[in-house]
């Protein structure tokens, strides 16, 4: 017999409900047995939130104090997903003395878990003043600093929960995910590898070894960790995502279509099976369909380029060229537009008529010339940025979109100043290095940017932070060192298509034509060159 996911839903919602109803009724007494505690936390370090219920209830039933099991219900709680439960449950009132550090350390997890970073670590805080030594509380701190943009700090938070416990899976899992981070994918697998050997059904480590395997381009491998996650963890969304993937790859665009419907309907409303989704009726033939889900992505991620060209290839073959045109948008209008946006946004511009425009990007289009790294538009008008900028100039989240305005309006001087400011309050932040430098190439100052990217690389580098390194290496005149960059990232990373097209014009740079046409012929197999 099998229950449907609704029974499932309702059954876990019925058990949160009693444990909420007990918990308010519980005495003050505590002649419950010695044992349901430790099995509820037995339960709770397998992830396994309903099974810890249980003895909590009955804990609850026979006596013990609310606030005895106020963090443990809590945490099974989250485990489940149920949040507003799982608030009711922490605020509900104080914790017990024993586990008042793991209670405030469920707090900081709920509010990390809804977005709110300063309550988190708010929380953390508390906890950290009563367990310093705890590995699960610095994986969490390192979780809220890698979220919150703090890179440096979360690879030392990470370092600090191995050492602590260096058995830990959690610990091991976020080690390796910023060592991918930091260093590239084949320096992650031993950290993945390691965790496994410890606790081989472990199901996060499971999901980030296999997307790992696949992103290095090992398929056949990721297919047999993907198999095991799914027999370990059956409906696990992630297993079906990456088989997904696997069989697009290959071609298999139904057995792909196939594979994402059996997913859990959470899967769905990720960026990334968004955008496979997409591409999948689009192969099909079902455009209407594409540009659906193509729109969705880019209303949740108007960042995305590459969801954007798709947004307005698929509006293209539906014949709506005024939409492809507005899709396009301000981002056909940039220095670094990709040379295919630019030709599908000009043959939209042709379709409707409008020759002039079409021409002016078939041009730059075929422009084989460096383009410069990427600068996003901020969005919003540069005095609404300002705004927001002065009510907390320290945070990223102000002060990011704050200098893209800048940097778009020209304003270089004044985007270098806000960008330093930035990095000197958040020195372990990437992105405020990166930040730096861009205000400085805009400037003309490409060794200075140079120098402010090379800083970004220590603490992360990953492709944004590459294909920066490349343009000014590459303004500056220094294009073997250009390629020797990118070389030594393919190396970490060698399935990256965007770094692939990177030394294929470099080594075409050089008039090595020969190394170009390899690496083209590869890009073409792969079916990485758009048409």
């Amino acid at each position: 017999m099998t229950c449907s996911s609704s029974t499932i839903s309702r059954a876990r919602a019925i058990v949160a409900a009693l444990a909420l109803t007990l918990l308010a009724a519980a005495p003050a007494r505590s002649d419950a047995p010695a044992d349901a505690l430790a099995k509820a936390r037995a339960a709770l370090a397998k992830g396994d939130g309903i099974a810890a219920q249980v003895p909590l209830q009955q804990a609850l039933r026979n006596g013990v104090p609310a606030n005895i099991v106020r963090a443990e219900l809590g945490e099974a709680l989250l485990l489940e997903g149920d949040r507003r439960k799982a608030r009711e449950v922490l605020y509900g009132g104080d914790f017990g003395q024993e586990n008042a550090a793991r209670g405030w350390q469920m707090r900081g997890r709920l509010e990390l878990a809804e977005g709110r970073l300063v309550e988190a670590g708010q929380a953390f805080d508390q906890s950290y003043r009563i367990a310093r030594d705890s590995a699960s509380l610095w994986i969490d701190i390192g979780r809220l600093r890698f979220i919150g943009g703090e890179h440096a700090q979360a690879i030392e938070a990470a370092e600090r929960a191995v050492k602590l416990d260096p058995k830990d899976p959690r610990a091991l899992e976020l080690r390796g995910l910023l060592i991918r981070e930091q260093f590239g994918l084949q320096s992650a697998l031993p950290w993945f590898e390691a965790g496994l050997r410890l606790a081989p059904n472990d199901v996060g480590l499971l999901s980030e070894y296999a997307a790992t395997l696949g992103d290095l381009g090992q398929y056949r491998a990721m297919l047999i960790v993907c198999r095991k996650l799914a027999k370990v963890d059956p409906g696990n969304a992630r297993a079906f995502y990456l088989q997904a993937v696997l069989a697009a790859r290959a071609g298999q665009t139904t057995l792909a279509r196939k594979i994402l419907l059996q997913a859990d309907k959470t899967l769905r409303d990720l960026p990334a099976a968004i955008m496979l989704n997409g591409i999948l009726e689009y192969r099909s033939g079902n455009a209407n369909l594409a540009v659906e889900h193509f729109d969705r992505l880019v209303r949740k991620q108007p960042d995305n380029l590459q969801a954007r060209m798709m947004l307005v290839r698929a509006l293209r073959r539906r014949g709506l060229d005024a939409q492809a045109v507005q899709a396009a948008g301000v981002w056909a209008d940039l220095q670094s537009a990709p040379p295919y946006l630019l030709q599908l946004t000009a043959e939209a511009y042709r379709a409707q008529g409008r020759k002039s425009e079409a021409a002016t990007l078939f041009e730059r289009a075929s422009d084989d010339g460096q383009r410069p790294s990427e600068f996003l538009p901020a969005g919003q008008l540069l005095g609404v940025l300002a705004i927001s900028y002065g009510d907390g100039p320290n945070l990223a989240s102000n002060a990011v979109p704050y200098i893209r305005g800048l940097i778009e309006a020209g304003e270089d001087g004044q985007a270098t100043a806000v960008a330093d400011r930035l990095k000197l309050a958040n020195p372990g932040a990437a992105e405020a290095w990166l930040l730096a430098g861009d205000a400085r190439l805009i400037g003309n100052d490409a060794l200075g940017a140079l120098d402010q990217y090379g800083r970004a690389a220590l603490i992360r580098f990953n492709l944004p932070t590459l294909q920066r390194i490349d343009h000014a290496l590459r303004l500056l005149g220094r294009n073997a060192e250009a390629n020797a960059v990118v070389a030594r990232y393919l190396r970490q990373n060698p399935g990256i298509p965007q770094a692939l097209k990177l030394l294929a014009d470099g080594r075409a740079a050089l008039g090595d034509e020969a190394g170009a046409e390899r690496i083209e012929a590869v890009l073409v197999a792969r079916g990485l060159r758009n048409p």
